[in-house]
């Protein structure tokens, strides 16, 4: 009786060490039989069991939901050397943050199929992992096989299109492949073309094709079989090309202009990705803005009082738009899908930081709720690891709600993008000495900050933004209430 383990997949798991997260693996079998004799008299049958030995392929995880591609920061192991379960073996740059990945099995870094700087996409295989010893030749042919066959397999082995329905394409086709490399080549036709061929008993591997990449279509079987090819199975003339004003991307890259001498072209990082993807897509969202005016004297008292025990004015800001947000549940809740929103059950307060070669936004969870010197401390650590690219996904895209301070530049108004997801943001402008009138007519000169607030008028509405600024202005002019 034979038995045999099927292959399997395991699912990516987030560890809670420092910015460590398990990959997840497929099994490549390799078969190696083993016999059981027994005393039972030879007449009796003989029971074989099929033991698979396993290769395991080692994915580029996701290490954030928006996250489509990784970069290969640096192998920490190096090929033929043993792992154990739990170990880290690469480092992987997500659009985010830089972080371990670690091994879910014990083994073999039998091969490593993306090397260091190279990148690829999210479940593509950057490594294999062989049970034993053993199994590494194997591995590595294995990934011999792969790395070849990836650069050959996009130019000679494409996808499968659609047999008929697809114009040819605008330009000129190559010319029909006949070999591609020593040894037995793969046949690639359309489906219709082999049906044809099966149909006529026509040997398709002895038709060279005309099609894309020296594709087998339909017309080349039937020229094959002396048949006149039909229409349907002949592509159709290519279109004329559309009027200068339909081209779009073809005519505004025709009509950018050179670059200029001594110019380069700078590809963006995985971090400038996502903040690009994120930027455009926010476009989408109809938003709308609200400024006002808050008077800061008590704020910057408190302040003074306060930095010495390591609270920042970042800290301050966050404590006070979470108490804001509290009373005004509408500004802290999110529209994804356009036909519906959802309340929010935390107040969860992002805060944008600029690091080297891009922003990131860590988020201080519960902001409304923790007091103002554990916040302070949470924040000093997220900075931290934020900029020495170690955050975990938790701490950078759970925010309902972002903080934008460029105050600290001497900046005293800007208005900041709505990140997508989220119902509303606040730019934080400086604290600048104002001359200000009372309600009697009596001038005096006041510390004020400007704050705007960009909104999704989709679920929050002009008054609904109003009130909670009020709101927000009265906390921070009587700040006593922050550090209750």
């Amino acid at each position: 009786m034979a038995v045999s383990s099927s292959s399997f997949l395991s699912t990516a798991s987030l560890t809670n060490s420092k910015s460590n997260i398990s990959f997840a693996s497929s099994v490549s079998p390799s078969i190696r039989s083993v016999v059981f004799r027994s005393s039972i008299p030879p007449s009796s049958h003989r029971r074989v069991m099929t033991v698979r030995s396993k290769i395991r392929e080692i994915f580029m995880p996701a290490l954030s939901s928006t996250m489509t591609e990784g970069k290969i920061v640096s192998w920490i192991k190096t090929e033929g050397e043993k792992l154990a379960k739990g170990e880290s073996v690469v480092v992987v740059e997500s659009d985010k943050a830089d972080m371990d990945v670690e091994t879910f099995y014990d083994g073999y870094l039998a091969a490593i199929v993306v090397g260091e700087g190279e990148t690829a996409p999210v479940g593509a295989a950057i490594g294999l992992l062989a049970e034993t010893e053993a199994e590494i030749e194997e591995a590595k042919t294995k990934a011999a096989s792969k790395s070849s066959s990836s650069p050959a397999a996009e130019a000679v082995v494409p996808s499968p299109p659609p047999v008929t329905s697809s114009p040819a394409p605008a330009i000129a086709q190559p010319a029909p492949v006949t070999a591609v490399a020593d040894g037995p080549r793969k046949t690639v036709a359309t489906p219709y073309a082999k049906k044809l061929a099966k149909q006529h008993k026509v040997d398709i591997g002895s038709i060279a094709g005309t099609g894309p990449f020296g594709r087998i279509t339909a017309s080349d079987v039937e020229t094959a079989a002396g048949i006149a090819p039909s229409k349907s199975s002949v592509a159709p003339p290519p279109p004329p090309p559309p009027p200068a004003a339909a081209t779009g991307k073809a005519t505004t890259a025709t009509n950018l202009p050179p670059l200029l001498p001594g110019s380069s072209i700078v590809p963006f990082t995985a971090m400038q990705s996502a903040v690009s993807k994120n930027m455009i897509e926010s476009l989408s969202v109809p938003t709308f803005r609200v400024g006002y005016p808050v008077n800061t004297d008590a704020l910057d008292a408190l302040y003074q009082k306060l930095k010495a025990k390591g609270v920042s004015m970042t800290a301050l800001l966050a404590k006070a738009a979470g108490m804001a947000l509290a009373q005004h549940p509408v500004v802290n809740a999110s529209c994804k899908d356009g036909k519906s929103f959802s309340y929010n059950s935390n107040i969860n307060i992002a805060v944008a930081v600029a690091i080297n070669g891009g922003l990131i936004t860590p988020v201080l969870q519960d902001a409304d709720k923790l007091d103002l010197y554990l916040l302070s401390q949470k924040w000093k650590d997220l900075v931290s690891k934020a900029r020495s690219k170690q955050l975990q996904p938790h701490e950078y895209n759970s925010g309902t709600f972002t903080l934008s301070n460029l105050g600290m530049y001497g900046v005293d108004r800007f208005d900041a993008i709505l990140p997508p997801g989220q119902g509303a943001i606040m730019a934080v402008g400086a604290s600048k000495p104002t001359v200000v009138a009372d309600k009697d007519g009596f001038f005096s000169v006041k510390n004020t900050m400007l704050v705007n607030v960009t909104a999704d008028h989709r679920i929050v509405y002009g008054a609904d933004l109003a009130s909670f600024l009020q709101t927000f202005a009265k906390i921070v002019e009587n700040p006593d209430s922050l550090t209750l």
